[in-house]
């Protein structure tokens, strides 16, 4: 069963600084201090599960995805990315895409866990607008 939109808050909001967007999704900077690079990949309409979505919408979906994925790589060069496409708190589907570094503040622990050291990672200049750049090159 699909819960009302209006009681959907990516529904009613972006989630996050949109970064790029096409019809289907869009990519937001999730504005975690601890995780300065943490973006959403958003589905655009109101679905529940990736199941939810025809295939062309999936294979589309994790294009995205794996676009962000390799934006972050190529400019932050972190330890490891943390994808995750959980849903138990907003029941609308998107993903998280998390570079995760060494010295961060929850290394090795997941974002949500426990605490260690590690301060947040510091983004190079101009990071959003080149990071922004690279998924039009991919995506258009």
């Amino acid at each position: 069963m699909t819960e009302p939109k209006k009681a959907c808050v990516f529904c009613r909001e972006p989630g996050g600084e949109i970064v790029w967007s096409n019809s289907l999704a869009r990519v937001v900077n999730v504005n975690d201090e601890d995780h300065p690079a943490f973006c959403r990949v958003i589905l655009q309409r109101h679905a529940r599960e990736m199941t939810d979505l025809n295939e062309s919408e999936r294979d589309e979906m994790m294009r995205i995805v794996f676009a962000v994925e390799q934006a972050q790589r190529k400019f932050l060069e972190p330890e490891k990315i943390n994808l995750a496409c959980f849903g138990n708190m907003v029941a609308h589907v998107h993903w998280h895409v998390i570079p995760r570094f060494r010295l961060d503040p929850h290394y090795p622990n997941p974002v949500w866990g426990s605490r260690t050291a590690g301060t947040a990672q510091t983004l190079p200049d101009g990071y959003w607008a080149r990071f922004h750049d690279a998924l039009v090159d991919q995506l258009g």
